[in-house]
């Protein structure tokens, strides 16, 4: 209804108001309380619904999980397994003529690239009922979970997201994105936008979003990298993949030069205020540990530097980012005292054995420097292969790089 017409019936309600109470018209008679001649309302009926399959019911239930997840629920991440199996153990039940239902065929399809593996294509496929026209649908899913990528690119292809069921919309489009991005990166970024566009709030967006950012880092995009970050780190900073993204994140930030423009660092501290103090100093310390790995210098001791600022002073988050900070002084012009100095002052009982590695490799870096023998490590601790700068790498970098290994390993199959 529009404005006009809103405001005429106001001015009319007013009018008829007045002439009310002006005694110019009859007041309408009030009904009769208790026993009047006036007829009870009718109750309103409700507007017809169409029953859902069981397969649409399902599936609803898995996503409402999965966003739950999205939103930091451990829980939910640790029950979605089991949900996945017994949702799958249902489906295959079914008897073949419910998959002549166009929505239960979509339903399933949404399953089955999320999470729900190639067993139940299978079965639909073989059952011979499925719908013209949908079977290219089943098959590009099943060619997709079984890593055919030509395949399924082609036959998934010829389906447009925007004319899909809500539940289904968003997870095509994702996976037709994972199909594209090694050949055509720039339509993956435009599939995991119409993601994002057509499943908001979801695991769905939070994979795609996640996705995206790293592709404009890879292509060196930081506008788009930044704006795209501090979206994810609003949003959806508690999701249960986070970790892993942060992990991800630092190394990305390293790739993007930003110790070579002090826009750029500008920049580097606007993503990072989007973070509680705490996540921001972890954040901080990774960069850092990213900069040494990859002789970024200049980065490393920036982070280090802001790392140290929101660390206790008798921390291990303050004794790591001591220990980055001097392992990228002593290569800096001019400052290689500085830093074999703060190296010799840095606390060994406040670090974990990759710590202990990594300043074990410093000294003996600072050593070769100076063009002395390298000092001998401690009893404890394995002296690195002489020649070699290498940096040992954090049992938690390890961790977080299988976890991450496995998170793109649910976006690429599983992932909503």
């Amino acid at each position: 209804m529009s404005r006009r017409s809103v405001a005429g019936l106001v001015t009319a309600g007013f009018l008829t108001a007045g002439l009310v109470a002006g005694g110019l018209l009859a007041a309408a008679p009030a009904r009769a309380a208790g026993g009047g001649h006036s007829e009870p309302p009718k109750p309103i009926e409700p507007l017809p619904v169409a029953p859902r399959g069981l397969p649409v019911e399902l599936v609803r239930t898995l996503q409402l999980l999965q966003d739950r997840i999205a939103r930091g629920s451990t829980q939910a991440h640790l029950a979605q397994r089991q949900l996945l199996g017994h949702i799958e153990q249902r489906l295959l039940a079914l008897e073949p003529e419910a998959w002549a239902a166009p929505e239960n065929v979509r339903a399933a399809v949404t399953f089955a690239l999320s999470g729900g593996g190639p067993a139940l294509p299978r079965r639909m496929l073989e059952t011979g009922k499925l719908p013209e026209g949908d079977a290219s649908l089943v098959l590009g899913a099943l060619a997709y979970l079984e890593g055919r990528e030509r395949e399924a690119r082609t036959l998934l292809g010829r389906f447009d997201p925007r004319g899909q069921p809500p539940g289904l919309a968003g997870q095509l489009a994702l996976t037709q994105a994972a199909l594209s991005v090694r050949e055509a990166p720039r339509r993956a970024i435009e599939l995991l936008a119409l993601a994002r566009l057509l499943a908001p709030g979801t695991l769905v967006e939070e994979g795609a979003l996640r996705r995206e950012i790293f592709i404009h880092a890879q292509g060196g995009d930081a506008v788009r990298f930044e704006a795209l970050a501090i979206q994810y780190l609003r949003r959806f900073r508690r999701s249960v993949y986070a970790g892993a993204f942060r992990q991800r994140f630092a190394t990305a930030l390293t790739r993007l030069d930003f110790d070579s423009d002090h826009a750029r660092v500008a920049q580097l501290e606007r993503m990072l205020n989007e973070i509680e103090p705490e996540g921001r100093r972890d954040l901080y310390l990774l960069v850092a540990r990213a900069g040494l790995e990859q002789g970024r210098r200049e980065t490393a001791t920036f982070a280090a530097e802001r790392a140290l600022s929101l660390a206790g002073p008798d921390t291990e988050a303050a004794a790591r980012a001591r220990l980055y900070r001097a392992a990228a002084l002593i290569v800096a012009e001019g400052r290689y005292e500085e830093g074999l100095e703060a190296l010799r002052a840095v606390d060994r009982a406040g670090l974990d054995p990759a710590d202990l590695g990594l300043l074990d490799a410093a000294l003996s870096t600072a050593g070769q420097i100076r063009g002395g023998a390298p000092p001998a490590p401690p009893a404890s601790a394995a002296a690195p292969p002489a020649g070699r700068r290498q940096i040992p790498e954090a049992a938690s970098i390890a961790r977080a790089q299988e976890t991450l290994a496995r998170v793109d390993q649910i976006i690429d199959r599983t992932d909503p």
